[in-house]
């Protein structure tokens, strides 16, 4: 476990290593699983028995993001944080939301192919417990952690830039985590993507809409970039096909029949349509709240 700002998800305070456990100065302790990771989501941040994606899901994206299908995806958000860790000497990168790590190993390589990886700390964190210990068999150069990113269980303002692929929006997490002048990438589908799947899942096919970004600037963030990611897959096979369906929420979104048709695709190409929002921490709104006095 090489990341340094890891938090106690109980009092916030550091956690540090010793021997096969984090421990905080108020002697909350955790025990780093033999995979290498670390579980610091706490029973009463949970929702569910088992949060998150199940192993079937975590098999399926597997095997689907290693044939390479979304290659492009990981060269232009590798291409994103290598841009903005320039100029920083410690930089301090997570993966909100990081499922089984494909991107975020994708992008480890990609630096260290740029020899921009000096002092690097990459964290990978996903509320599903199939998800990170399919991460930590991974890559062991990456600290891979199970919490959520409601409340990150990480130190306040010690990441540079988070990552965000699919995941789970939490403004309020992240800007707490997050200095002034710390970066955001959200990665999430454009109105077309996946439209071939949707079509024939769907009854009625529908633009696929960006979430909207009020909270985010409520919380202190404003937008500086976007990026639009658009191709076309090669002819992939009925196995592939059932792998992305099960991934992604349209598995659980569609009818029965939406699903059985689904399943007989075959040598079909899909159309990707991803936009990548890069936003920028311009106030410390979490900061200023606890900071400021109770009104009773």
């Amino acid at each position: 476990m090489k990341a340094k700002n890891l938090a106690c998800p109980i009092d916030g305070e550091r956690l540090t290593l010793e021997e096969k456990q984090l421990r905080c100065v108020n002697g909350h302790s955790f025990d780093l699983a033999r995979q290498g990771y670390v579980n610091l989501l706490p029973v009463q941040h949970k929702r569910s028995k088992h949060p998150g994606d199940s192993k079937d899901m975590v098999v399926a994206r597997q095997r689907f993001l290693d044939a390479g299908v979304y290659a492009p995806v990981a060269d232009l958000l590798s291409a994103i944080l290598h841009t903005a860790i320039a100029g920083i000497e410690q930089p301090s990168c997570l993966d909100a939301g990081c499922g089984e790590g494909y991107y975020l190993e994708y992008a480890l390589n990609y630096l260290r192919a740029k020899k921009a990886d000096d002092a690097l700390s990459l964290i990978g964190l996903d509320i599903s417990k199939e998800a990170v210990i399919a991460a930590a068999k991974r890559n062991k150069d990456i600290s891979w952690v199970v919490g959520t990113n409601r409340q990150p269980p990480l130190l306040p303002v010690s990441v540079d830039i988070i990552l965000c692929v699919f995941g789970f929006h939490s403004f309020q997490g992240f800007n707490k985590i997050l200095p002034l002048g710390g970066k955001l990438v959200l990665v999430e589908p454009g109105p077309d993507h996946l439209q071939e799947l949707r079509q024939v899942t769907y009854a009625q096919l529908n633009k696929t809409e960006l979430s909207k970004l009020d909270d985010a600037f409520a919380m202190g963030f404003k937008q500086v970039d976007e990026q639009v990611l658009r191709f076309t897959t090669p002819a992939l096979s009925n196995e592939t096909l059932k792998d992305l369906l099960l991934m992604t929420p349209h598995f659980f979104r569609a009818t029965q029949e939406g699903r059985e048709a689904a399943a007989k695709l075959d040598d079909v190409s899909l159309t990707v349509d991803m936009v990548f929002r890069s936003l920028e921490k311009t106030e410390d709104i979490v900061a200023e709240a606890e900071q400021a006095p109770s009104v009773e």
